[in-house]
C-alpha cells in the first residue's frame, strides 16, 4: 500500500498540471481577441508628378549670353509633349537682343546698329535622368526631376540666320500636379564670322520658369 500511496501523491499533482495547461490553451484557442486594438487612419497620399501624354506650357526669363558681345536678358516660352513619364519633345521661341558697344568704344562697328533684336526657335528631346524628391522644412517633400535636352534650331540676329544646336540640363520641381518649376542651363552652338574668322561659338543660356501641365 505504500508503494501506491507514494505513487498516487506523484501522479495526481502531475494530472492537476496537465490539466491547467490544457484548459489554458482551449481558452487561448477560443479568444483571439487582442488586448490593444491599434487604431491607424489611413491616409489617402497623392504624389504630383509628370505622366505619359502630358502638354507642358512653359513660359520662361533669363540671361543670354551671346559670346564676345555680352549677356542680356531673354524671355520665350516652351511647349511640350511628353511620350512617356522620361522622355520627352519641346519646341521654344524666345527673344533677346544683342549689343556691339564695346567694340564701338575701339571704333569698331560691327552690326548696322549698336543693339540688335535677337530671337531663336528650336525643337529638342529632352530625357529626365534622376527622378527624386526635394524637402522644403520639415516633412515637406515635392518630386523633382533632373533632365537632359538637345536639339537642333536657329538663331537670328542683325538680319542674318544662324543654325543652332543647344544642348543643357535642368531641375524640374513639381509643387501641384499641374504646375512645375523649371530652372534650366543651355549651350546654343553656332558658327560665326562676324570678327573677320569663321569659329564655332558657345552661346550660354540660364533661364527660370513655371510650367503648366495639361
Amino acid at each position: 500500500m505504500t508503494f501506491i500511496q507514494n505513487y498516487l501523491r506523484i501522479l495526481l499533482p502531475v494530472l492537476a498540471l496537465v490539466t491547467t495547461i490544457s484548459e489554458a490553451r482551449e481558452l487561448d484557442a477560443t479568444d483571439p481577441e487582442q488586448v490593444i486594438k491599434p487604431e491607424v487612419d489611413r491616409r489617402t497620399v497623392t504624389v504630383p508628378r509628370l505622366h505619359a501624354r502630358d502638354i507642358e506650357f512653359a513660359p520662361f526669363i533669363g540671361f543670354l549670353d551671346i559670346e564676345s558681345f555680352g549677356t542680356n536678358p531673354v524671355y520665350g516660352a516652351r511647349i511640350g509633349y511628353h511620350f512617356t513619364e522620361d522622355l520627352f519633345l519641346e519646341a521654344t521661341y524666345a527673344s533677346s537682343s544683342v549689343s556691339d558697344s564695346a567694340f564701338r568704344r575701339l571704333g569698331i562697328s560691327v552690326f548696322e546698329e549698336e543693339t540688335s533684336p535677337l530671337t531663336y526657335y528650336h525643337v529638342s528631346t529632352g530625357f529626365n535622368l534622376f527622378p527624386g524628391e526635394i524637402f522644403f522644412g520639415k516633412g515637406h517633400a515635392r518630386y523633382s526631376y533632373i533632365y537632359v535636352i538637345g536639339g537642333i534650331g536657329v538663331i537670328s540676329f542683325d538680319a542674318l540666320d544662324n543654325v543652332a544646336f543647344n544642348l543643357g540640363f535642368g531641375m524640374r520641381v513639381v509643387p501641384w500636379d499641374r504646375l512645375t518649376i523649371r530652372v534650366e542651363v543651355r549651350d546654343h552652338i553656332f558658327e560665326s564670322d562676324l570678327l573677320g574668322t569663321n569659329k564655332l561659338t558657345n552661346n550660354i543660356e540660364a533661364t527660370f520658369g513655371l510650367s503648366l501641365i495639361f
